[in-house]
């Protein structure tokens, strides 16, 4: 797929503006963060790890941290959205709000930034 500009330059509309405004925020909130791939998805990667991916598919658009264990941490501000583990998805209509991907990014900058002090 590319990177993340590439990749949202092949979507237009609602759908497009909202992932957008979520790369918009995950940039502000880790400006360090650089485009690349991570899982064979367009990605912001953080040392060259996964920080966060938005995607359309089919059906839906999409959140991925790259982590099973971040958007278990904010179950309760997820309410009223579709998620697992490892992705949350939502609509344009019922985007996930600034806030809480801003805690998706923290949260996943914190994983990272310890997985590096171990090594």
């Amino acid at each position: 797929m590319g990177t993340v500009t590439d990749y949202l330059s092949t979507l237009s509309g609602p759908n497009r503006e909202t992932l957008e405004r979520i790369v918009a925020v995950a940039r502000e909130t880790a400006p360090e963060a650089i485009e690349g791939t991570s899982y064979a998805m367009p990605a912001l990667l953080i040392e060259g790890k996964g920080l966060l991916s938005a995607l359309q598919t089919k059906k839906h658009l999409a959140i991925y941290p790259f982590s099973g264990q971040v958007l278990p941490q904010l179950a309760d501000e997820l309410e009223g959205f579709d998620w697992a583990a490892g992705t949350l998805r939502f609509s344009a209509e019922h985007p996930v709000p600034d806030s809480v991907i801003r805690k998706i990014i923290q949260l996943r900058l914190a994983e990272i930034e310890a997985k590096l002090r171990r090594i």
